[in-house]
């Protein structure tokens, strides 16, 4: 399948284990703008608050699992996550250091080197990808016959072929089946594709030019503008569309082969238009706002997910992971009068550098293999990449997936977990780039050329784990060498090109 990338059990104490735990299934889930402070066991467990909100699937999940204290999400921003896990890379490997991918922009994947998909694909795995997918593709021009690289926000007369991807979509990473939202909910474009080809939503469905005059809820049509869209696009019924396609996707697999699914929703992402009900629960105005109305929906499609599993006696047998793209929103003013914060305790929120815009919830769930409870180990959504091709059993070369590393010996209370030395992160739109060793983190400045590295904050999390900028160190001259030494050290790590996390594979 891939030229360069093999596949190989990678000793007789590895096929013994898989042999004795048999090859589970696995289910990765990944939230859009989900924060801390959006889970109730979270606000309950952390803040000594009762919240005005419930998670009860999700809730139920964590208590299962190992929940990682200390977890984050690759960036503090979408799409630039989006390509960190499905590569087991930072971001800066890719040719757009700081994101975003839109819809037909070129793929930033290399061919041949491994991704999220391929290294469990390869080891005879059925592979599946649901949701939001925000990472570019190939699609045509119908004037020209060539790919389209265009921009269709706010072009009418838009020329792309947007009834199917001709490459660079899902299947290119090593899913078998997709049923893909390019952009989630939050467009442009508003269409859903099942294995690459437009899935029309309506009988009557048409590929349209959609904005807020032609659409079912002009809500629909976001800040991002309007685009190419299906016809019969209603934002209130994806959320049950894609969970019933993850059923859909499980009820299928036969019982004689694992399988992957790869669960991306696009909630709690703007824009909040909660359905009615769910499952005969009722969602718009359950809570005192639309943002906690969604993520009520939210759990609501994971526990469809979990209870496809338990319906098809697999659940037992299957490491389910959850986690999300990035940090919490920042609060609407209902939800803010409400007295919740998305971000729980941190400071800070999606796209910012300080702990709110990438500490996420992060937890892992098998039954009878992982021993539920709290790690303050340091781990990114990143690492299951190469967490997964450890529990399958396939190799990843030392020069490909350079910056996930192997948390399985850590989920199952085994030897050979190796810590991470450093971490390497960046924020979002602002040009912001991050460097933790142990408790401190440094965050640096920068511009969209990475022209110059100025320090902007220093914190020594130990000490003040919320960030407070009173304390902040950055420009206390008893810390100046520090400073200088971590810029150094970054700024080496990024021109070298070197692995930042161990190679345990």
């Amino acid at each position: 399948m891939l030229k360069t990338f093999f596949v190989f059990f990678l000793s007789l104490y590895g096929c013994l284990a898989l042999q004795a735990k048999s090859r589970p299934n696995i289910v990765l889930i990944m939230a859009d703008d989900l924060g801390l402070g959006d889970l109730s066991h979270y606000v309950r467990k952390e803040t000594g608050k009762e919240p005005v909100f419930e998670t009860p699937t999700l809730d139920a999940l964590a208590r299962e699992g190992l929940w990682f204290t200390d977890g984050h999400s690759a960036t503090a921003l979408c799409s630039p996550t989006r390509y960190c896990v499905m590569s087991g890379n930072n971001n800066y490997r890719s040719y757009a250091p700081w994101g975003v991918w839109g819809t037909f922009r070129e793929s930033a994947f290399v061919k041949g080197e491994a991704t999220l998909g391929s290294v469990v694909k390869d080891a005879g795995y059925r592979t599946g990808f649901i949701g939001k997918w925000h990472l570019g593709g190939d699609f045509l021009d119908k004037k020209t016959g060539k790919l389209f690289r265009g921009d269709d926000r706010r072009d009418p007369d838009t020329t792309v072929d947007a009834s199917k991807y001709v490459a660079n979509g899902p299947k290119d990473c090593g899913f078998d089946y997709d049923f893909t939202l390019p952009c989630g909910i939050q467009g442009p474009i508003y269409i859903a594709y099942e294995n690459e080809k437009w899935y029309p939503l309506s009988e009557d469905s048409e590929l349209v030019y959609l904005w807020e005059e032609n659409a079912i809820n002009p809500k629909d049509v976001s800040d991002k503008g309007p685009g190419m869209g299906d016809s019969a696009w209603d934002t209130r019924k994806i959320g049950d569309l894609i969970s019933s396609k993850a059923v859909d996707f499980i009820e299928r697999q036969s019982e004689e082969e694992p399988f992957f699914l790869y669960y991306c929703s696009p909630m709690v992402h703007i824009p909040h238009v909660p359905p009615a009900a769910f499952d005969g629960q009722k969602i718009r105005g359950a809570t005192p706002s639309l943002h906690l109305d969604m993520v009520v929906e939210l759990d609501l499609q994971v526990k469809r997910i979990v209870e496809a599993l338990k319906v098809k006696g697999v659940y037992e047998d299957t490491l389910i992971v959850f986690t999300s793209d990035n940090g919490g929103l920042v609060v609407d003013a209902d939800t803010e009068k409400a007295g919740h914060d998305s971000s729980g305790l941190w400071a800070g929120s999606k796209n910012l550098a300080l702990e709110g815009g990438h500490r996420v919830p992060f937890f892992a769930v098998w039954p009878d293999q992982i021993k539920p409870g709290l790690t303050d180990e340091l781990a990114v959504n990143q690492d299951m990449l190469a967490t997964f091709a450890s529990l399958v059993g396939t190799h990843v070369p030392e020069d490909q997936a350079r910056d996930s590393n192997n948390l399985l010996p850590l989920l199952l209370g085994e030897d050979g977990f190796e810590q991470r030395d450093f971490l390497v992160m960046q924020a979002g739109s602002r040009n912001e780039l991050i460097f933790r060793k142990g408790d401190w983190k440094l965050i640096i400045k920068s511009d969209p050329k990475l022209s110059f590295f100025k320090p902007q904050n220093l914190f020594n999390l130990r000490d003040n784990p919320y960030e407070d900028s009173k304390k902040d160190l950055v420009r206390n001259p008893e810390y100046k060498g520090r400073v200088d030494a971590m810029l150094k050290e970054y700024i080496n790590i990024r021109n070298s090109g070197v692995r930042t996390a161990p190679y345990n594979l």
